[in-house]
């Protein structure tokens, strides 16, 4: 897990390595342990290096391989690399260690762009070819590992995060109103290859791009599961559906025990998570290194969880850690945060996972968290209303179950210029659910979670928020073969039970059954959710800041309406309006956007 940064230039001028060196420097939080860049000719490369796998110098980074034909840089994990090692070395290469860098560059000059397909695993890389020039950029299935780009007349720059291509410079930040429009109705889900910014683009998931020399490219998205119902799981009763997805996830979960530092797992308590700790557990493991977060109450709401992530600890002999953070902390927290978000994000459990990320890494390098299980096994209560509708119907119904606020709505708040005529929220929504490979309506809602809204909003949360305190989270529940056996899945064992009737199932033979039959949580942060008096106080600060002023985003009478009432307003899915609005604002100031 590391941070990565590059540019390629097609004017003929040698690559800037000290915007470079700006960027690798701006991502040092996500790499503490290391760094280094390369450059040769139009191309350079950037590195900061968390060391999990091989911590000897050898698995340093950017790394060359011996034959001297490539040279690449590596964000991520890919899992199977000893299988994959002893695979290669069978095919006559050699290795100077034991890092799974190593192994996808032999996996490239082996394979090729389809290398990809042999990785288990996250991972963004860009690897340089010697001979042709050509750099291939790519991320995996699930978009779990970021890569952003920035291109501008004659150069290219790719970096794990945005603001590492803001260090460089020269980057164009107008405002995308696309993005914005996705922004303000998608409860901040901006699918790739937009970002709220007009100069920086995102590599897609599951995506390998070949760019040449002279800077012409060409894409190839290699991974899509079908959601359908598959000939070979015909036949199959509830108990088998059950016992495949519990052994599934048990591969996944021992997947991501492979390291070189100890693995701890983030406990809330709920579901997903517990069970992550049972099948450790069940494999053998002791004294496994658990973590848990609460908030002090606000607006009568109860800001922790600790009763059920208590009783899971107990119950499997983990070494737990609780942390409590009062209210004001939150609001000291906010700005940090902040500043660690690539894009913009709403979500108030964002501060959540920043706290909790800065303790846990005082502990532990690695973490399994269970982030992604409800999106993949439909654990959301608007699931059943999508699932009644009939195909043609399920874009509006998606759209009136989760967007937050409709087009019209929006003609309202943003300032005319920054609105667009076509509501292309919705229709990205349309155009994603009528591609084929979807068997029924819930499949497709499924299939744009899965693939699009889980990419850019929780995954994206806790890369994000993790990697700013150099703590790699890992996320079994987004293993691509557990991911595939799911969208196979009927529909009717992952609604059943009130959601994820098919996992939790697979937890009843784990797990207390307290723990299976609880009502679902989340992570609240009851101090941002109720605009408690700090975090209201910053929120006014940003809306009536110059730059907020100058830029005019949102209608003035509405934002003062919002501000008399601050807790009163919300959005169709619950989000606290202010708070949406305000969070783009500080996030523009934050990262010196005027």
């Amino acid at each position: 897990m590391c941070g990565l940064s590059g540019e390629i230039r097609f004017d003929g001028g040698r690559a800037d390595l000290a915007a470079v060196a700006r960027m690798t420097d701006r991502v040092a939080a996500r790499g503490p342990d290391g760094q280094g860049t390369w450059s040769c000719g139009p191309v350079a490369l950037g590195h900061r290096r968390l060391k999990i796998i091989d911590l000897t110098d050898r698995g340093a980074q950017p790394m060359t391989d011996s034959r001297g034909e490539v040279t690449g840089v590596f964000n991520g994990c890919v899992y199977n690399h000893p299988e994959l090692r002893e695979e290669l070395r069978s095919l006559g290469y050699r290795f100077e260690s034991t890092s799974d860098t190593e192994v996808v560059l032999k996996a490239f000059q082996q394979w090729g762009t389809a290398c990809v397909e042999h990785f288990r695993g996250m991972f963004a890389f860009a690897i340089v070819e010697h001979r042709t020039g050509r750099v291939v950029l790519a991320r995996d299935r699930l978009g779990i590992k970021p890569l952003y780009l920035a291109q501008t007349p004659g150069r290219l720059r790719f970096a794990s995060t945005l603001p590492a291509l803001l260090a460089a410079g020269d980057v164009d930040t107008s405002l995308d109103p696309v993005a914005l429009h996705h922004y303000m109705s998608w409860h901040a889900t901006v699918p790739a290859p937009h970002t709220v910014l007009n100069g920086v683009r995102k590599l897609p998931p599951a995506t390998v791009r070949v760019v040449e020399p002279d800077g012409t490219h060409r894409d190839h998205c290699y991974w899509q599961p079908s959601y359908t119902r598959r000939v070979e799981y015909a036949g199959m009763g509830a108990d088998e559906w059950r016992d495949a997805v519990l052994d599934a996830l048990r591969t996944a979960v021992r997947r991501r025990m492979v390291s070189d530092v100890e693995v701890g797992v983030l406990l809330s308590g709920g579901l997903d998570s517990s069970l992550i700790v049972a099948l450790l557990a069940d494999e053998g493991q002791r004294d496994l290194m658990t973590f848990s977060i609460g908030f002090e109450s606000e607006g009568g709401e109860q800001g922790d969880e600790f009763r059920y992530s208590d009783l899971v600890a107990r119950e499997f002999g983990t070494d737990h850690r609780q942390l409590l953070v009062p209210s004001d902390r939150v609001s000291t927290a906010l700005d940090g945060a902040v500043a660690a978000m690539s894009e913009p994000m709403i979500s108030h459990d964002v501060v959540a996972f920043y706290l909790l990320s800065e303790q846990v890494s005082k502990e532990v390098k690695v973490v399994q968290s269970g982030q992604g299980a409800d999106e993949v096994f439909a654990g959301y209560h608007w699931y059943p209303r999508l699932a009644e509708v009939a195909r043609e119907d399920e874009p509006q119904r998606y759209a009136e179950t989760y967007f937050d606020r409709s087009h019209a709505d929006l003609a309202r708040i943003l300032r005319p210029d920054m609105l667009l005529a076509d509501d292309v929220s919705g229709r990205f929504v349309r155009d994603h659910m009528t591609v084929p490979g979807a068997e029924t309506a819930l499949d497709a809602a499924l299939r744009l979670d899965a693939h699009v809204m889980l990419v850019d909003d929780p995954v994206k949360r806790v890369d994000n928020m993790t990697m700013s305190w150099g703590l790699e989270a890992r996320v079994p529940f987004l293993d691509h073969d557990l991911v595939e056996l799911a969208a196979a899945c009927p529909p009717e064992l992952k609604l059943a039970d009130g959601g994820k009737g098919v996992l939790k199932e697979a937890g009843r033979k784990l797990l207390p059954r307290e723990v299976v039959d609880r009502p679902k949580g989340y992570f609240p942060v009851p101090a941002i959710r109720h605009m408690a008096g700090p975090v209201l106080e910053r929120v006014r600060a940003a809306l009536a800041a110059p730059e907020a002023r100058r830029r005019g985003l949102f209608d003035e009478s509405y934002v003062a309406q919002l501000l008399a009432a601050p807790d009163e307003h919300r959005t169709r899915r619950g989000a606290n309006a202010l708070w949406q609005m305000a969070l783009l604002e500080i996030w523009l100031q934050t990262h010196g956007i005027k």
